[in-house]
């Protein structure tokens, strides 16, 4: 039985209690198991969660601690793939380093019975950014309600202090983007997906893949990942970030073409419609769409330099508003 009262239940209504995995007697108490174990024999119950390209995701019950986790596993035919298995050990690892509340907890790496390579991680709750937005471009009451301009700021900020600390420890993540991007129930918010991340001082090879496609998803990349500049550093995170933030303020992408060719042209040669001409009804304050609008200039040169002094700008605008705000109601 669900302990939310109530007035929670009606607060959380966007997420629904389907959303959470409940804690039972059975999985904490009682005597150990007949057969404990510390191999993949301790994982049952699984349950796809994603399948294609080069891994799988499933969600399973560790018996050993009586949790679900969720695992990410090289596909069978990519086992003696020695490029791919050293991007699944890299994204394990790197993941495994970055120990910030928005990031993913790793548990474990490992081979199953078969020789299946794996990482185990945290089993993450809640909606996806993308989830969000499109309630809000759909005008769900639930939605609206649960995630108002400062709300959805807090989120970016969650995001950007997550990528503040990965790129203190020399990591670029290369692909955020708003499916990235989950947003927990009581407001806890989670950056995913590190397979694309770069670490300084990695070497070039293996940095594409064998058809010389690049790295991270069309619609977010920065112009030097659309060039294939190899050389990205930290503003190519500030630039993916500033068009989750343009998404966010207008429900559309800024540099959406019909099709990838159009779309990586717009991202080198057009400007972006300011969002307050793209969505003048959501009444986006002048000073917002100047961040965001400089988190998006083509040239790296022009955006902020780091992703804390763009966090600075966005928390300089909350706090001014709510000054602003107790003002008026002083008043």
């Amino acid at each position: 039985m669900s302990t939310l009262n109530s007035k929670t239940k009606k607060k959380a209504q966007p997420f629904g209690e389907d959303r959470l995995t409940m804690i039972f007697v059975g999985d904490v108490e009682g005597e150990p198991p007949p057969k404990i174990s510390n191999s993949f024999k301790k994982y049952t119950h699984f349950r796809d969660l994603k399948s294609g390209g080069k891994a799988s995701l499933v969600s399973c019950k560790d018996t050993n601690l009586g949790r679900r986790v969720v695992l990410k596993m090289l596909r069978p035919e990519l086992n003696d793939d020695k490029v791919e298995l050293r991007r699944l050990l890299r994204e394990a690892r790197i993941t495994a380093q970055l120990q910030h509340p928005a990031t993913v907890p790793m548990y474990e790496l490992g081979q199953n019975e078969e020789g299946q390579w794996f990482f185990a991680m945290k089993h993450i709750e809640g909606h996806t950014l993308f989830e969000i937005i499109v309630g809000l471009a759909r005008k769900e009451k639930a939605m609206e309600e649960a995630f108002n301009l400062n709300r959805l700021l807090g989120i970016l900020t969650q995001v950007g202090d997550a990528l503040s600390y990965a790129h203190v420890r020399g990591v670029i993540h290369r692909d955020i983007k708003p499916e990235n991007i989950i947003v927990g129930m009581f407001g806890e918010v989670t950056l995913i997906d590190w397979g694309a991340a770069k670490v300084w001082g990695m070497p070039n090879d293996g940095d594409e893949d064998t058809k010389g496609q690049r790295g991270g998803t069309p619609l977010y990349m920065s112009p030097e990942q659309v060039t294939g500049n190899r050389l990205v550093d930290e503003r190519t995170d500030i630039f993916s970030l500033g068009v989750v933030m343009y998404e966010m303020m207008c429900q559309r992408e800024p540099f959406r073409g019909r099709n990838i060719a159009e779309t990586f042209n717009n991202i080198l040669q057009k400007d972006p419609v300011p969002p307050r001409e793209v969505a003048p009804h959501r009444q986006i304050p002048i000073p917002l769409e100047n961040i965001c609008l400089k988190a998006i200039q083509k040239n790296p040169n022009d955006r902020f330099t780091t992703m804390l002094e763009m966090m600075e700008a966005i928390n300089k605008f909350r706090s001014e508003s709510l000054s602003l705000h107790f003002k008026k109601n002083d008043g």
